[in-house]
């Protein structure tokens, strides 16, 4: 049976919830275009999570991998295009380390572009009603790292794997300890992922549309 692996982080920052793994645990066992869900919850600590990722990945074979991250202050989903080959901490991650300008993978590449099908994705989710996007950066803390473990290894091991990293906002939950900040239902944010896994695993080939962005 072919699996996709959908993954989240723990909390972080003091928060108590992180929609990202209530999300993926909502999809669990679901079968999708033909694919069972299978979800790992990852550490919010750099470099642990990226080998709980890999770990993952090697032990279930899936398909295509989507890793989601919470993006507090985005309004939409934001469907990563590029992760680069930096962690620059803004915050300590949970087990206190704030690495500063190091590579994610030494002697990596500089970046690497997602294998997802992305503006394929934003366009079926805007087509159900969901707002969503595609955005030029995942940051340069946990996301990010997880983004670029993953492409990277991608890249080394498994090319026909499809890969990627989705970013989405608070939940109405969550936002309420974030006051003036954006937020999306969970039911939401779940059913936009749900599309993304489908779409991810019956386009072959992206839409020819624009996605960039001014700044």
């Amino acid at each position: 049976m072919e699996r996709v692996l959908v993954t989240g982080i723990e909390p972080f920052d003091g928060d108590l919830i992180n929609p990202s793994w209530q999300v993926a645990q909502a999809l669990a066992g679901e079968m999708i275009a033909g694919a069972e869900v299978v979800v790992c919850q990852l550490a919010c600590v750099l470099g642990l999570s990226n080998q709980q990722l890999i770990t993952a990945i090697d032990t279930l074979r899936p398909k295509a991998v989507i890793c989601l991250g919470l993006a507090g202050g985005r309004a939409e989903i934001s469907v990563e295009r590029v992760a680069v080959n930096l962690i620059d901490a803004r915050i300590p991650d949970n087990a206190g380390n704030q690495p500063i300008d190091i590579p994610v993978v030494d002697g990596g590449p500089v970046g690497y572009f997602s294998t997802l099908p992305v503006k394929a994705i934003v366009h079926h989710l805007r087509q159900l009603g969901i707002p969503a996007g595609v955005s030029q950066t995942a940051g340069t803390y946990n996301c990010n790292q997880l983004f670029y473990g993953l492409s990277h290894h991608i890249a080394q091991q498994n090319p026909a794997m499809k890969g990627g990293f989705v970013h989405i906002p608070y939940s109405h939950e969550l936002a309420v300890n974030h006051p003036g900040k954006p937020s999306m239902a969970l039911a939401t944010m779940i059913e936009a992922v749900r599309s993304i896994v489908h779409t991810t695993l019956t386009v072959g080939e992206d839409l020819s549309m624009t996605g960039g962005a001014l700044h």
